[in-house]
């Protein structure tokens, strides 16, 4: 009969939930704890990958995230640990000041007041503003071959294009 081992012990993986409110804003908990934003500041959806760090760790344990969006929708998905943390890595590596970016800057009208926007090439997201426009700023030496980029209001469906430079 086989006995069981320290390693066949099930595996807890800890629950993050986000719930999305109206404004923008952010609830997050941990197994059921509250997990506060950084001082001075409130969790956003452009907070995603700091919660992330902060829920898992610095990535060093998996976390499961469960999404509630305002609109009743939600979603789950799981983060994995790994192995060695993007920062250990880069301090084996030497640092050389690299020059300030010469950053792109777009803009568009017409969102609804702290509405979750997508730019594409997607790089990241941003908020819209109270008064519903936005600027999106991208460091076009790390998108060499961008000449447009689409925004998109992900809850007014607002669709814009614009030219670079």
């Amino acid at each position: 009969m086989k006995t069981p081992s320290a390693s066949s012990a099930p595996v807890s993986i800890p629950l993050v939930v986000l719930t999305v409110h109206r404004n923008g804003m952010i609830t997050v908990t941990k197994d059921g704890t509250v997990l506060p934003p950084p001082a001075h500041s409130m969790w956003r959806r452009s907070s995603l990958p700091e919660i992330i760090e902060t829920a898992s760790e610095r990535r060093t344990i998996p976390v499961w995230v469960e999404a509630h969006e305002t609109d009743g929708t939600s979603f789950t998905d799981l983060f994995p640990a790994q192995p060695q943390h993007h920062e250990e890595r880069a301090e084996s590596k030497p640092r050389h000041a690299a020059p300030d970016p010469q950053l792109a800057e777009i803009r568009a009208e017409g969102l609804i007041p702290g509405e979750d926007i997508a730019f594409a090439p997607v790089t990241g997201h941003i908020d819209a503003a109270k008064d519903g426009t936005v600027r999106a700023l991208l460091d076009p030496t790390e998108y060499p071959n961008v000449r447009e980029v689409v925004l998109v209001g992900r809850v007014s469906g607002t669709l814009a294009v614009r030219r670079l430079g």
